[in-house]
């Protein structure tokens, strides 16, 4: 048996079985968490600051791969490739930049994403089409290309499979992150037990719309090609494409989550979903924990509603507002921007139904203001996390969004992000 046939052997398509008990733990470091992942993080020249801006993930072997893009029409170079080389379910590393997105950068930034990949792909001996590019910072700037590859051969060397290795990654993805972002988890259940690793960067410019946010996943769980898309596709739904930071959508959003299937003994499918979308959702909220000037978070759930697509569709609307934000910020219960924002969503709903409360308190009942006391309710909303609740009493379906408020640092520091 070749070693191709031998890892297809190990994807076998998992099943979703029965289970008595679906356990969660919690694990130290990232991606270096699962077996057999090596990662590194070095400095490229890349970044103004001279910090880490250059990281590798390196699985071993080509193993099967999902990847999700941004909807963004202006799409970067670097997800145009990634779409490439995923498209036949397979990749083996993941190179990622900082400082600069190679976004609207033409044919020039296509050759010098297509170069990158190549030059990682004669390092691992591999195919190009067997690593998948990431890129984030500046849009409209061309990569100082010779830069990144005068600095490959050390990031190759700096590839380990440690925890510090992990950490020198998720470093190095970041720009505007005030923290690196590394969640890991093991799943099991009754079946076996599998491990989930990922890394992630984003502060600003964050509304995703998957199918300047990036992750990379990876699970030892055996998991082929269509059955790894569809769970990344649902995590995805679940987690990150429910976070806004300032509902600016980024040309570069990537998701990538690669299955090495080396396992012992895996759990079922549905215990495997549940350890991906517990990483991404641990990561998204961090996404917007650390987003730029965030005081505070907030999640706002529509609940009450004839479909979920409906309940999600209203949330989104009301956390892209910036007066909602603003509001949120100066923990005003201004419950009258919330459904405005509803209202203009283009999702039916009878506002003589709706209810909102801050907390525990309800601040519109019928679509009406309620007796309350404005005291609590602005405490409802004054600490660093908080929680706001639209009931439609129309159904039984809900959707809950993360947000950030809107603060004057956000303006600060987004005023003169390029100059």
């Amino acid at each position: 048996m070749t070693g191709r046939e031998a890892s297809a052997a190990r994807h076998r398509d998992l099943r979703w079985g029965p289970s008595s008990r679906r356990v969660v733990t919690p694990l130290e470091g990232g991606l270096t968490a699962v077996p057999g992942v090596r990662a590194a993080g070095v400095v490229a020249g890349l970044k103004d600051s001279g910090a880490p801006d250059l990281a590798l993930v390196d699985v071993g072997e080509p193993v099967p791969v999902a990847v999700t893009t941004t909807t963004n029409l202006v799409k970067a170079a670097p997800c145009v490739i990634a779409e490439q080389h995923a498209a036949d379910g397979r990749a083996r590393a993941v190179v990622v930049n900082a400082g600069n997105a190679n976004a609207c950068t033409g044919e020039r930034g296509m050759a010098d994403a297509r170069r990158t990949c190549s030059d990682v792909a004669e390092l691992l001996g591999v195919r190009a089409s067997d690593v998948v590019p990431l890129s984030t910072g500046i849009i409209g700037v061309p990569m100082p290309i010779q830069r990144l590859r005068d600095a490959l051969p050390a990031l190759h060397a700096d590839l380990d499979d440690d925890l510090a290795a992990g950490t020198r990654a998720a470093r190095a993805i970041t720009t505007t992150d005030s923290v690196d972002k590394q969640v890991a988890v093991e799943v099991a259940d009754d079946a076996g037990s599998a491990r989930v690793g990922g890394m992630a960067k984003g502060a600003g410019m964050i509304e995703p719309a998957m199918a300047t946010m990036l992750a990379v996943l990876v699970t030892d769980a055996p998991l082929a090609p269509p059955v790894l898309r569809q769970v990344l596709q649902q995590a995805v739904a679940r987690t990150f494409n429910r976070i806004s930071v300032d509902a600016c959508g980024s040309t570069n959003d990537t998701v990538v989550l690669l299955a090495t299937g080396t396992a012992p003994t895996p759990p079922n499918l549905g215990t495997v979903q549940t350890g991906v979308e517990a990483v991404c959702a641990d990561l998204a909220r961090a996404i917007v924990t650390d987003g730029e000037g965030t005081s505070k978070v907030c999640a706002l759930t529509v609940r009450g509603a004839p479909d979920e697509d409906g309940a999600e569709r209203l949330a989104r609307a009301v956390t892209s507002s910036a007066l909602f934000r603003a509001a949120l910020h100066g923990a005003d219960p201004n419950w009258g921007r919330i459904l405005a924002a509803m209202g203009a969503a283009g999702v039916p709903f009878d506002p003589m139904r709706v209810s909102v409360s801050c907390g525990k308190v309800m601040v519109c009942r019928f679509g009406m203001a309620t007796a309350f006391d404005p005291g609590q309710a602005a405490a409802a909303l004054s600490g660093p996390e908080v929680t706001i609740t639209v009931d439609l009493g129309a159904g039984a379906h809900e959707a809950t969004m993360l947000c950030a408020d809107l603060t004057p640092q956000y303006v600060a520091d987004n005023a003169y992000y390029t100059t």
